[in-house]
């Protein structure tokens, strides 16, 4: 299976999946898993798959790089 590269986030699918999530932070898959199950992130279910969508995504990035500066 080819892995896609993202450069930008004008790249990214409109909703991201676990995988799209691990690839985007450098983050193993594991690690993405636990990610999106926790509080604050925004995922959500559609059946038994998880979804992020790509706006909120980049706004929880933009806060959580905040959170590090302040």
């Amino acid at each position: 299976m080819k892995k896609t590269q993202y450069t930008s986030y004008d790249q990214l699918p409109l909703m991201l999946t676990v995988p799209d999530v691990s690839q985007v932070l450098g983050i193993s898959l594991a690690g993405a898993y636990e990610l999106v199950r926790s509080d604050n992130f925004p995922a959500f279910r559609i059946g038994s798959r998880i979804i992020v969508p790509k706006d909120k995504f980049i706004e929880w990035l933009n806060r959580k790089s905040l959170e590090k500066l302040e």
